[in-house]
């Protein structure tokens, strides 16, 4: 178990962290009934998302990838890319819960046609979303961490994402920092 300090208390992750079922270093799935989540588990997630690669993790709250209804708690960092796509016969809806985040809509063209400004309750800004049509749209994030909590239809099928034709792979690191160079420029000069 692991356990942090927080000021006053010390804060221990959940046991069934030792039992997640890990399908990536990215996604895991809980090996228990009753899916809880305490501040403690976010931390240790955030430490997570450090580690990775693509600077990323989620649980899922589902038992696996053919459950009709996907519900994930996710975490992002600063430097996370997320590839601009947009979702076919399926929605989305974006709750919040810590950081802040620039959701960017674009045209099939990749001009940018709608910002949403998020930030958790607290913040001010909007801290909810459900996108229901397929629209390209990528996330712009404005703190060290973004903790999310997503909900979508499933079953999960990789055809169901469609990513846009002018936005880079992953691959290639220069351009994807490019791209969103220019993504967040647009979308802080958007609807000023």
């Amino acid at each position: 178990m692991l356990c942090l300090n927080f000021p006053g208390q010390q804060t221990c992750v959940a046991d069934w962290w030792m039992k997640a079922k890990a399908v990536s270093a990215e996604v895991l799935y809980p090996d228990e009934p009753i899916v809880k989540v305490a501040r403690a588990d976010v931390e240790w997630m955030k430490q997570e998302a450090d580690r990775n690669p693509r600077r990323r993790i989620r649980l899922c709250a589902h038992r696996d990838a053919n459950d009709p209804l996907h519900e994930m708690l996710i975490i992002h960092t600063r430097e996370t890319y997320v590839r601009p796509h947009k979702h076919v016969k399926k929605s989305e809806s974006f709750h919040v819960m810590e950081g802040s985040v620039n959701i960017v809509l674009f045209d099939d063209e990749g001009s940018v046609n709608e910002v949403i400004r998020m930030g958790d309750y607290a913040s001010g800004r909007q801290f909810y979303y459900r996108l229901a049509e397929a629209r390209y749209h990528t996330l712009v994030i404005r703190s060290e961490y973004l903790v999310f909590h997503e909900t979508t239809n499933g079953p999960f099928n990789r055809a169901d994402t469609v990513f846009a034709p002018w936005a880079p792979e992953e691959s290639d690191l220069t351009a994807c920092k490019e791209l969103m160079q220019r993504v967040a420029r647009a979308s802080e000069r958007f609807g000023r």
